[in-house]
């Protein structure tokens, strides 16, 4: 999944990226609101942490501007992040768009859940497990079974395969995956997203048994939902 850090105290900001692409997402950063809206306007993030005092354009603003955009298919999650922890400041960012809203100062793993509870709202999950056919994955344990098996994957490949099960059955192009589950330093004349499907395909097919990850030509790829 593809995530937009939008604040200006660079510590902080940096912090939270780390800890972010730790987790396996595909994280961008900005320090204002004007870079922040310019980079929301040119790539469909799936999740934006989206501060609210900021130079240039403050963040509520910002969370104007993307709710009235009709640029992308689908809109970002908003994710505000704030000192401000008075009822009204909360209820004046949700009214502007904001999906949630977290006070600073706060731990990471509440960062964390919020941001796993944001990106499942489309997946038809129920907690932090996600299910298609023998494939199961924990977003918040980071782990994933495949028959009931452990599969060991690599933190790209995980998030690879998160994306996939987000929308099973559908076939997702190599531009879409590039988007998504990779950042803005990914070089998009590589063949990356070739190569980090086929390893994924590897360990989560069994011996003699069938292809999880299907190629479609000439359009990209398809999670099957295979018992």
């Amino acid at each position: 999944m593809r995530v937009l850090v939008v604040d200006d105290e660079v510590d902080l900001a940096e912090a939270i990226v780390r800890g972010l692409r730790r987790e396996g997402y595909a994280v961008d950063i900005a320090h204002d609101g004007e870079e922040a809206l310019e980079k929301a306007r040119i790539t469909p993030y799936d999740l934006i942490c989206l501060d609210i005092t900021m130079p240039k354009m403050d963040g509520r603003a910002v969370c104007r501007a993307i709710r009235a955009d009709d640029i992308h298919p689908e809109q970002p999650r908003i994710l505000m992040l704030t000192a401000r922890d008075e009822v009204q400041d909360r209820v004046a960012g949700l009214d502007d768009g904001a999906d949630d809203y977290l006070v600073k100062p706060f731990a990471f793993p509440e960062l964390t859940a919020r941001v796993r509870t944001l990106m499942r709202r489309d997946a038809a999950s129920s907690g932090s497990m996600v299910h298609v056919g023998a494939i199961a994955l924990d977003t918040a344990a980071h782990s994933v079974t495949h028959y009931g098996k452990p599969i060991s994957l690599t933190s790209k490949e995980f998030a690879l395969l998160r994306y996939f099960m987000a929308q099973p059955g559908s076939v997702i192009s190599q531009e879409e995956l590039l988007e998504h589950v990779w950042d803005e330093n990914a070089d998009p004349f590589t063949n990356t997203v070739r190569v980090t499907v086929g390893t994924l395909r590897r360990k989560l097919t069994p011996d003699e048994g069938e292809v999880p990850i299907e190629t479609v030509i000439g359009a990209g790829y398809r999670l099957l939902d295979i018992e």
